[in-house]
Protein backbone atom coordinates (compact mmCIF):
# COMPACT_ATOMS: atom_id res chain seq x y z
CA UNK A 1 0.00 0.00 0.00
CA UNK A 2 1.39 3.32 -0.83
CA UNK A 3 0.80 6.14 1.79
CA UNK A 4 -0.17 9.40 0.53
CA UNK A 5 -0.89 12.77 2.20
CA UNK A 6 -4.80 12.10 2.50
CA UNK A 7 -4.48 8.86 4.64
CA UNK A 8 -3.05 10.30 8.14
CA UNK A 9 -5.09 13.21 6.89
CA UNK A 10 -8.17 10.91 7.18
CA UNK A 11 -7.63 10.64 10.93
CA UNK A 12 -7.21 14.35 11.86
CA UNK A 13 -11.55 14.25 12.45
CA UNK A 14 -11.22 10.69 13.74
CA UNK A 15 -9.23 11.79 16.81
CA UNK A 16 -10.61 15.25 17.25
CA UNK A 17 -14.06 13.86 17.79
CA UNK A 18 -12.17 10.77 20.18
CA UNK A 19 -10.74 13.95 21.63
CA UNK A 20 -14.58 15.95 22.45
CA UNK A 21 -15.61 12.64 23.59
CA UNK A 22 -12.84 11.99 25.89
CA UNK A 23 -13.07 16.06 27.03
CA UNK A 24 -17.07 15.17 27.91
CA UNK A 25 -16.84 12.37 30.04
CA UNK A 26 -13.60 14.35 31.57
CA UNK A 27 -16.18 17.76 32.57
CA UNK A 28 -19.03 15.00 33.82
CA UNK A 29 -16.88 13.22 36.01
CA UNK A 30 -16.04 16.61 37.03
CA UNK A 31 -19.70 17.36 38.22
CA UNK A 32 -20.02 14.30 39.73
CA UNK A 33 -16.71 14.80 41.88
CA UNK A 34 -18.08 18.14 43.23
CA UNK A 35 -21.59 16.27 44.14
CA UNK A 36 -19.94 13.42 45.68
CA UNK A 37 -17.60 15.76 47.77
CA UNK A 38 -20.83 17.34 49.20
CA UNK A 39 -22.41 13.80 49.51
CA UNK A 40 -18.73 12.88 51.47
CA UNK A 41 -18.94 15.92 53.41
CA UNK A 42 -22.51 14.95 54.97
CA UNK A 43 -22.59 11.15 55.00
CA UNK A 44 -19.81 8.92 54.60
CA UNK A 45 -21.75 6.33 53.64
CA UNK A 46 -19.69 2.99 52.05
CA UNK A 47 -21.26 3.47 48.50
CA UNK A 48 -19.77 7.46 48.36
CA UNK A 49 -16.49 6.02 49.49
CA UNK A 50 -16.98 3.22 46.54
CA UNK A 51 -17.72 5.77 44.41
CA UNK A 52 -14.82 8.09 44.90
CA UNK A 53 -12.32 5.15 44.41
CA UNK A 54 -13.89 4.34 40.93
CA UNK A 55 -13.43 8.28 39.58
CA UNK A 56 -10.54 7.84 40.52
CA UNK A 57 -9.57 5.29 38.23
CA UNK A 58 -11.88 6.80 35.85
CA UNK A 59 -9.63 10.17 36.33
CA UNK A 60 -6.22 8.30 35.54
CA UNK A 61 -7.93 6.77 32.41
CA UNK A 62 -9.44 9.66 30.93
CA UNK A 63 -6.08 11.39 31.66
CA UNK A 64 -3.77 9.23 29.52
CA UNK A 65 -6.78 8.29 26.95
CA UNK A 66 -6.25 11.78 26.48
CA UNK A 67 -2.66 12.26 26.47
CA UNK A 68 -2.38 8.83 23.82
CA UNK A 69 -5.10 10.55 22.03
CA UNK A 70 -2.60 13.76 21.08
CA UNK A 71 -0.19 11.62 20.86
CA UNK A 72 -1.66 9.83 18.03
CA UNK A 73 -2.45 12.87 16.32
CA UNK A 74 1.21 14.14 16.63
CA UNK A 75 2.17 11.47 15.06
CA UNK A 76 -0.19 11.89 11.92
CA UNK A 77 0.95 15.75 11.43
CA UNK A 78 4.58 14.07 11.92
CA UNK A 79 3.69 11.40 9.33
CA UNK A 80 2.38 14.17 6.70
CA UNK A 81 5.92 15.99 7.21
CA UNK A 82 7.85 13.13 6.77
CA UNK A 83 5.24 12.87 3.38
CA UNK A 84 6.11 16.26 2.44
CA UNK A 85 9.75 15.98 2.16
CA UNK A 86 9.65 12.63 1.16
CA UNK A 87 10.77 10.44 3.75
CA UNK A 88 8.66 7.61 2.94
CA UNK A 89 9.89 4.52 4.81
CA UNK A 90 9.96 6.99 8.27
CA UNK A 91 6.44 7.91 7.38
CA UNK A 92 5.08 4.71 7.20
CA UNK A 93 6.90 3.42 10.46
CA UNK A 94 5.39 7.15 12.16
CA UNK A 95 1.75 6.23 10.71
CA UNK A 96 2.01 2.77 12.29
CA UNK A 97 3.02 4.14 15.49
CA UNK A 98 0.01 6.73 15.30
CA UNK A 99 -2.46 4.08 14.26
CA UNK A 100 -1.04 1.50 17.64
CA UNK A 101 -1.53 4.57 19.84
CA UNK A 102 -5.20 5.48 18.81
CA UNK A 103 -6.36 1.65 19.18
CA UNK A 104 -4.30 2.12 23.15
CA UNK A 105 -6.60 5.53 23.52
CA UNK A 106 -9.76 3.57 22.49
CA UNK A 107 -8.63 0.47 24.62
CA UNK A 108 -8.50 2.73 27.45
CA UNK A 109 -12.25 4.29 26.25
CA UNK A 110 -13.26 0.49 26.19
CA UNK A 111 -12.18 -0.11 29.94
CA UNK A 112 -13.01 3.49 31.17
CA UNK A 113 -17.03 2.37 29.97
CA UNK A 114 -17.03 -0.82 32.12
CA UNK A 115 -15.61 1.23 35.30
CA UNK A 116 -18.39 3.79 34.09
CA UNK A 117 -21.13 0.90 33.91
CA UNK A 118 -19.86 -0.50 37.57
CA UNK A 119 -20.18 3.46 39.06
CA UNK A 120 -23.56 3.18 37.94
CA UNK A 121 -24.45 0.15 39.47
CA UNK A 122 -22.95 1.59 42.94
CA UNK A 123 -25.13 4.27 42.54
CA UNK A 124 -28.14 1.90 41.75
CA UNK A 125 -27.52 0.09 44.92
CA UNK A 126 -27.40 3.16 46.75
CA UNK A 127 -30.86 4.23 45.65
CA UNK A 128 -31.99 0.85 46.56
CA UNK A 129 -30.68 0.69 50.52
CA UNK A 130 -32.51 4.46 50.85
CA UNK A 131 -35.88 2.71 49.92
Amino acid sequence: MTLTMSIPALLFPAISLTMLAYNARYLAIAALIRQLHEEYLTSRSKNTVLQIKNLRKRLWLIRNMQAIAIASFLTSVITMFLLYVEKISWANIVFGISLFLLMISLFLSFIEVQISTKALAIRLNRIEENT
